[in-house]
């Protein structure tokens, strides 16, 4: 990791966004705080940097994915998260289905057209086993309890002369960064994670930030225009990449991404708090290509996700061996 890029204090991609009224700059101010946390994990994310600088290119954040359970007692899921979201000024803009991995995914985007898209997913319980059911519902008892009214309406009164804008901000990062429920147990997780890794993912990271997207299209020089020139340098700086990219060459939409990092995640193992190694999150990268308007006729930029290149990339923290 080059840990002279953090001593620089380099800005997060959402501060060269200009925001049009207050709520929009807290809403780009809680990206770039769960941004610092997540770059601090995800070392590739270093080296990306280093070399969009090295060329003087720029970038921005595609999207950002979250994962959530989907349950009835206490009721959880995606509305756990779009939420907050919604009273930001997030729409819900595209639904998508995967039923081999009993996941369903909603995308919300802003009416700014640089603010990233969300992508949250929640994985339906009640399809799972019983024993997998019972993990999930142990650890969902001690859920803290969901989002307030008041906090949802500050949200969307947020005006320039907010005072409450520092607290608000602390609290939804805490949402996003802390693990909302009792810590789980060791053999829970692994149990767990034999029936669905995404399952597992969710019980030891919680809401966490699970990727964040650099949108190729934007790096606005030659040596790095699309995705291919992208994967050889990141490459050529050792960074671990998947080994296939999602999307043919000018299809729509394209997808790779850097190989999940791990870390050390709490856990219960015999009455006792220690840790254990978990994969956490990679960084993606997107390249987005015309499509025609059936409205207008007109060629506009592809703005969706599809299904299948989202199944595969949903794989990339599966933990090796298990």
């Amino acid at each position: 990791m080059d840990t002279k890029l953090y001593d620089a204090g380099l800005p997060g991609p959402h501060q060269a966004i200009e925001a049009r009224n207050a709520r929009e700059r807290f809403t780009l101010e809680l990206f770039d705080r769960l941004w610092d946390r997540y770059r601090q994990r995800v070392t590739y994310v270093a080296t990306y940097e280093r070399i969009v600088q090295d060329v003087g290119a720029r970038f921005f954040n595609d999207h950002i994915a979250f994962r959530t359970f989907a349950n009835q007692r206490p009721p959880t899921g995606i509305a756990t998260l779009s939420r907050l979201f919604e009273a930001l000024d997030y729409r819900p803009a595209g639904v998508y289905d995967f039923p081999d991995k009993h996941l369903n995914a909603i995308h919300y985007q802003h009416s700014h057209p640089e603010f990233p898209k969300l992508f949250i997913s929640e994985l339906k319980t009640w399809e799972l086993s019983n024993d997998s059911r019972w993990i999930i519902e142990e650890a969902l008892n001690s859920h803290r309890p969901t989002v307030s009214g008041d906090t949802l309406r500050s949200l969307v009164a947020l005006d320039g002369s907010s005072s409450d804008k520092s607290s608000l901000l602390d609290e939804l990062v805490a949402r996003v960064e802390t693990l909302p429920w009792d810590l789980p147990t060791r053999e829970a997780v692994e149990k767990l994670n034999r029936e669905s890794q995404y399952a597992a993912w969710v019980l030891v990271h919680g809401y966490n930030v699970n990727h964040f997207t650099s949108l190729v299209n934007s790096h606005g020089v030659e040596t790095l225009d699309n995705l291919d020139r992208t994967i050889d340098a990141l490459s050529a700086a050792g960074v671990p990449m998947k080994t296939e990219i999602e999307g043919a060459p000018g299809s729509k939409l394209r997808q790779t991404a850097t190989e999940a990092v791990t870390i050390d995640v709490a856990v219960m193992d015999q009455g006792q708090a220690t840790t254990m190694p978990w994969t956490y999150a990679y960084f993606e990268l997107a390249e987005r290509n015309p499509v025609i308007d059936p409205s207008t006729g007109q060629a506009v930029r592809f703005e969706g996700f599809l299904g299948p290149q989202a199944t595969n990339l949903f794989e990339m923290t599966r933990v090796a061996g298990r």
